[in-house]
């Protein structure tokens, strides 16, 4: 992007020459730490990516109903406070269409890359389900769905089937163990169907990003204070948060691996990510949401090997690869993953629920 474009979007939310320096390493939008003369607080200036989200005043408004709701609320999380353009709006358009908003930036704090024991990994999951915890007096449906059918697994799947019928020869001969073993495990979908007809889980508000990266520590405190990064917060069911911190924080190598034998979940990190997040859930779950909170990891590992093998098959319209059988590896990783959590779970927890 042009910097001359940067700076007069820089210039809707301050006065004086703007100091620009790129922030962060996100993959959807264009994000900028901007510094105003005389101003000691920084902000940060996004452009968001219009192709992800094609509606971006729904993600603003969204944050809108959030930060407003939480100013009234005790609770030790924060989020970044909105900051107005000049003319007191909530974004700007520039002359091509696309869409820059502002928010504050805390100083002070800092974001782990990764991980880096077991202890940070309760922390972070304490930290979502708090975020859940805080909302919990927002009607959820006052959020529009940025995503739609984000976590809908009966909408995977469909698409899964699909591309089955439409993709190559060459391509479904390529996918023949990955398509058979992921059609064994339809009781999933019938599972996820269950939680939506049945009045024994609740919609709530849900961040649907949950990776370290999208929470900020005190540089002094080393606690956790603030969540960022809510484009995805809409609502959602109980697996959904907790389910993808299993799926990526419990696992031993990241999803772009292909060392097959290497693959497994990290027993300690499992237990972190579970018992830090229903440290506070479990006074707001239903019987039946606690009943199976260990699905949570087995139904986004599922969902994530569902989505890349679909993309493989749709010649790989969807993720980015950086070679031809990319997405196809990225599926059988995570269904290595789903078959390794199914062993844990039954050796840890005696859990066999995996037709229920």
């Amino acid at each position: 992007m042009k910097q001359l474009t940067i700076q007069k979007a820089a210039a809707q939310f301050g006065v004086g020459e703007a100091l620009i320096e790129p922030l962060g390493e996100g993959l959807i939008h264009r994000t900028y730490k901007i510094n105003f003369p005389g101003n000691d607080v920084p902000i940060v200036l996004q452009c968001i990516n219009q192709t992800n989200f094609p509606q971006p005043e729904n993600i603003i408004n969204n944050y809108r109903i959030i930060s407003q709701y939480l100013k009234y609320q005790t609770h030790s999380l924060q989020v970044p406070e909105m900051v107005l353009t000049n003319t007191g709006k909530l974004f700007w358009i520039d002359e091509e269409g696309n869409f820059w908003r502002g928010t504050m930036f805390l100083n002070n704090t800092y974001t782990p890359s990764s991980l880096s024991d077991e202890k940070e990994a309760r922390l972070v999951a304490g930290s979502f389900a708090g975020f859940t915890l805080s909302l919990a007096g927002l009607n959820a449906e006052q959020l529009e769905k940025t995503i739609p059918d984000f976590h809908n697994l009966s909408f995977r799947f469909q698409q899964f089937e699909t591309a089955i019928k439409k993709a190559s020869i060459q391509r479904l001969l390529k996918s023949t163990h990955v398509i058979a073993e992921l059609r064994q495990r339809r009781f999933l979908v019938d599972f996820y169907e269950s939680i939506k007809t049945s009045g024994d889980y609740k919609t709530r508000v849900m961040h649907h990003d949950c990776k370290i990266s999208n929470i900020l520590f005190d540089k002094t405190t080393k606690q956790a204070i603030c969540v960022v990064d809510l484009d995805t917060t809409m609502p959602g069911y109980y697996f959904s948060d907790v389910g993808d911190m299993i799926r990526t924080m419990a696992c031993t190598v990241d999803e772009n691996s292909t060392r097959w034998e290497d693959i497994d979940v990290r027993k300690r990190y499992y237990n972190s990510i579970v018992n830090g997040y229903m440290d506070l859930m479990q006074s707001s779950f239903t019987s039946e949401e606690k009943t199976y909170i260990h699905h949570a990891g087995l139904l986004l590992t599922y969902m994530q090997s569902l989505r890349f093998v679909t993309d493989f098959l749709n010649n790989d319209i969807y993720y980015k690869t950086d070679y031809p059988e990319q997405n196809l590896n990225r599926a059988l990783n995570q269904l290595i993953l789903l078959e390794k959590t199914e062993e844990f779970l039954q050796t840890e927890y005696h859990y066999n629920s995996f037709t229920s």
